[in-house]
């Protein structure tokens, strides 16, 4: 099932990493005019307008990373039965499940 459970994330994050790509182009767009978010190395750029381009750019992939990941655990629990990430255990321990670790 872990096997399974990783593959479905790296289809998601690649598929989220072009949703992310297109939205930033997208909002870019709106908010400058330009078609093309500019490149660190531009020269005709200054440090503030790179730097918001960049801080941009890591909110949006950041944002929609984490709503697809959240969004294949809550599948993958709906499904399995069993909630594939971080505190699986305690989720488990306030359902009444017991740990059978010792």
């Amino acid at each position: 099932m872990k096997l399974l459970n990783k593959a479905v994330g790296m289809v998601v994050s690649v598929i989220g990493g072009m949703l992310a790509r297109a939205l930033f182009k997208r909002v870019w767009k709106t908010v400058t005019g330009e078609e093309e978010a500019p490149k660190p190395t531009d020269a005709r750029r200054g440090w503030g307008e790179i730097l918001l381009a960049a801080a941009l750019q890591g909110a949006i992939f950041a944002v929609v990373q984490a709503a697809l990941d959240r969004g294949t655990a809550e599948g993958t629990s709906k499904i399995t039965g069993v909630w594939p990430g971080d505190g699986a255990d305690d989720q488990a321990n306030a359902n009444g499940q017991s740990d059978d670790r010792a």
